[in-house]
């Protein structure tokens, strides 16, 4: 092969391989604790604007709501670009687009009736970009050497620390799994990490209001595997 081909060829290789999903075909289903279904979806990379995007969908069954979300993200460390929801409610339905801009630490959000926008929300993040809640915890598992303390700030849009406080075992109905856990500051939710090689999320629970619990009941790997 000539040489100025197969420098082409390992530069084409090279970039193929910086955006390929590792979890692309990976499903996730997870109980709902008090009542209801989550199934998580990676599609893998799609093209959004002219850029590379991981896709995920997530899809929530539970009393009185039908929620599917279509989630695009930078493949590198999962960051919001755009948020689909479809939102079936008993009163009827509606439409929600979530636009991120990371390197401006912009949200916006547009709600839609009967294809007709009737609300319009702006947000900034307080010196840094906006994540999302369910992109975080897989954000989470990408990260090398994990240890006891690590730290870091997320906004949604509000800060909150997020910190690895311990390994721990945890229940859930897929079976038992030794798990890195983490708290946030303020005290909103809790995300169990499993500390074998495939780092999937087991456990996501929220701490604000009537409060909640997602439970991996079923896990299909990615594709590749």
């Amino acid at each position: 092969m000539p040489k100025k081909i197969f420098l082409l060829f390992l530069i084409f290789f090279s970039a193929t391989s910086l955006f390929a999903s590792d979890y692309a075909g990976e499903k996730i289903v997870y109980a709902i604790s008090p009542v209801g279904t989550s199934e998580y979806q990676d599609k893998g990379m799609v093209e959004l604007n002219s850029k590379k995007a991981n896709l995920v969908i997530f899809h929530t069954r539970t009393v009185g709501l039908d929620d599917t979300e279509t989630i695009y993200s930078q493949p590198e460390d999962l960051l919001p670009l755009r948020v689909e929801r479809d939102i079936k409610l008993p009163v009827g339905q509606e439409r929600i687009v979530e636009e991120y801009q990371p390197e401006k630490f912009l949200y916006i959000m547009r709600k839609f009736k009967e294809g007709k926008q009737v609300e319009e929300k702006k947000f900034v993040g307080d010196g840094g970009p906006i994540q999302n809640a369910i992109t975080l915890p897989f954000y989470l598992r990408k990260l090398p050497d994990l240890k006891i303390g690590w730290s870091f700030v997320a906004r949604f849009p509000e800060k909150f620390e997020i910190k690895l406080v311990n390994v721990e075992e945890v229940q859930v109905p897929a079976g038992k799994f030794m798990a890195y856990h983490f708290t946030s500051s303020p005290d909103k939710f809790e995300i169990w990490i499993s500390q074998d090689s495939r780092r999937i999320p087991v456990k996501i629970k929220g701490l604000s209001g009537l409060g909640y619990a997602l439970l991996m009941s079923k896990y299909r790997g990615p594709d590749k595997q």
